[in-house]
């Protein structure tokens, strides 16, 4: 009781797992590395992880998170408990130990993401704490790639060499697919990136931009009736990859479009100017690409320039970084994958883990500024769920049964906030587990918001 009433008031801003980022640095809350909108060697991914976003209204969106039991219970678990929400009344686990590889690409300017193997192994030291992997205690063997696939592969075969049940892709632009399969040795991504990612003998749990971009054609449809769009990005591969993964989707909805291109980084009146630009033939609707310092200058050049053409932008610009600077100038503006709620449980124990990783109190824990590392949260607490779901049915746990049980089980959802796995809904985009996004808007005084009907979009319909 004591830690809700500490944290009751606080406002937690985090993105949807899933949302796709316009490049790999760019991350909920904003990411210190590489430039606004991509590297040169970067292809996109997807926009932040986290599901949730605690409000002071009445939750946008409802969930098993809100039925589980508070943070703070101690003692064995019921089973009837949500299983989300269940790890606090968690004995640390006896079981043999499970031995999990992660690949993750840090060290190279513009691939640099550390933020994820420091959440994966924070949430590691947590759940070992706290059950465990269906009863079974973590170990892992890490594995850096340098975003080659000469390093990639070299990965592939350590991990397999070294025995793992599963391997666990952070951010890896060339996964080894072929070694991990003759080995045996099933595969887990937090998010595909690459085209050959789609098809590979892997899972991931959520779609990059393939997903988020045909969510936002559905919400350019079927939510503004937009018979038109305008499109601002920056002229590099990461967002002309997903510029598109925009542009296929737009063409399935029927939506008229053309883009207005910038600088990976622009000046004040830089933004103003593609923001005039963009608006000028009047569309029924802007798009904008940007993240970072990009969504604070789009934001102040449509204000100034009087414009009220709504846009569509990505959850990266709803961070309170952004908000911040930017406050009312933010309304008219509609985010991918942001949902809203009352502080839960789940947001809790997001702190708990996170805490010792930033050598913080977990109250003071900003999840408005997580980076990539809530991506390698999700991954590890969404498996992490579906293991002990799997030991609470007698099923034996190991990498092999968590990845079958991952492909086929029904009613899974990610954690936190339970949204809905369905691995191999498309059948153009088999690897891909999640296909649905919440949106959110800005609205005056600062509240950011999940959108009435828009709590659940499907990219099934436009998927490029």
């Amino acid at each position: 009781m004591r830690r809700a009433q500490n944290r009751s008031s606080r406002s937690l801003r985090v993105c949807a797992m899933g949302v796709a980022f316009t490049l790999l640095a760019g991350a909920c809350g904003g990411d210190d590395e590489g430039d606004a909108d991509g590297s040169s060697t970067t292809p996109p991914a997807a926009t932040e992880p986290v599901t949730t976003e605690p409000a002071d209204s009445e939750p946008a969106s409802t969930g098993p998170d809100a039925t589980g039991p508070a943070a703070t219970d101690v003692g064995a678990p019921d089973p009837s408990e949500d299983p989300h929400t269940a790890f606090p009344g968690l004995e640390p686990p006896t079981g043999e130990p499970i031995l999990l590889g992660l690949v993750n690409t840090e060290g190279t300017p513009g691939l640099d993401f550390p933020d994820i193997r420091l959440a994966i192994q924070g949430s590691i030291d947590y759940l070992n704490e706290h059950g465990g992997m269906g009863g079974r205690p973590i170990e892992i063997e890490n594995c850096t790639a340098n975003g080659s696939p000469e390093t990639s592969q070299a990965c592939a075969q350590e991990l397999t060499g070294k025995g793992v049940e599963l391997v666990l892709l952070g951010l890896d632009l060339f996964p080894d697919y072929a070694t991990y399969t003759a080995a045996d040795v099933p595969v887990i991504g937090v998010l595909p990136i690459l085209p050959g990612d789609y098809t590979a003998d892997a899972l991931f749990l959520t779609g990059g931009n393939a997903t988020t971009m045909a969510a936002a054609a559905a919400v350019a449809k079927n939510h503004f009736n937009a018979q038109t769009v305008s499109i601002v990005s920056a002229d590099n591969p990461g967002a002309n990859s997903t510029e598109a993964s925009l542009t296929a989707a737009l063409d399935l909805a029927g939506i008229a479009h053309r883009t207005v291109k910038g600088g990976d980084n622009e000046t004040d009146a830089g933004y103003q100017g593609l923001m005039r630009e963009a608006a000028s033939d009047d569309p029924d609707l802007l798009v904008s690409l940007y993240s970072d310092a990009g969504c604070i200058g789009t934001m102040r050049g449509r204000a100034s320039l009087g414009i009220e053409i709504p846009v569509i932008t990505t959850g990266i610009c709803s961070s309170a970084d952004v908000i911040d600077q930017v406050g009312d100038d933010a309304v008219g503006w509609t985010f991918i994958g942001v949902a809203t709620q009352e502080e839960s449980p789940e947001l809790l124990i997001l702190q708990d883990i996170m805490g010792p990783v930033l050598g913080v109190a977990p109250a003071d824990v900003d999840s408005t500024a997580l980076g990539l590392g809530g991506l390698g949260i999700f991954l590890i607490m969404s498996l992490t769920v579906y293991a002990n779901m799997m030991e609470a049915d007698g099923s034996e746990i190991t990498g092999q049964s968590i990845f079958d049980y991952l492909g086929s089980a029904d009613g899974l959802g990610l954690w936190p906030g339970g949204a809905t796995i369905d691995c191999g809904a498309s059948a153009k985009y088999p690897t891909i587990c999640s296909f649905t996004f919440p949106f959110a808007e800005y609205l005056e005084g600062g509240e950011v918001l999940t959108i009435e009907g828009l709590e659940a979009v499907s990219a099934l319909d436009f998927l490029p």
